[in-house]
């Protein structure tokens, strides 16, 4: 069984006990967290695909940890005028266990 959720604007694929890096979300680690914009969803060969929307269709996690992604370098250069800059990003994200999906 599983499910596309669409969580902050992103899409993710989720099945139940596994887990999601998601944007960054509001609240603390251990706090549930239900999405219900449920897109597409599988049951047993069964699938079942929203217009756009799934009706009560619903996805419960556990928000585990907010961690922060690998860094990205954004390196800036012009070329024999002396310019260049270096910089890092690392993006936050949010570690959410999926535990239970409701159709």
């Amino acid at each position: 069984m599983y499910a596309i959720v669409n969580i902050a604007g992103k899409q993710f694929k989720v099945t139940k006990d596994r887990f999601v890096y998601a944007p960054k979300l509001q609240g603390e680690a251990g706090a549930s967290v239900e999405f219900d914009q449920v897109l597409l969803a599988e049951d047993n060969g069964t699938v079942s695909i929203g217009a756009p929307l799934l009706s009560g269709a619903k996805v419960s996690g556990k928000i585990l940890d907010h961690v922060k992604g690998d860094k990205v370098i954004v390196f800036k250069k012009k070329r024999r005028k002396g310019y260049k800059k270096k910089n890092g990003h690392r993006q936050d994200f949010t570690k959410v266990l999926i535990e239970s999906i409701v159709l």
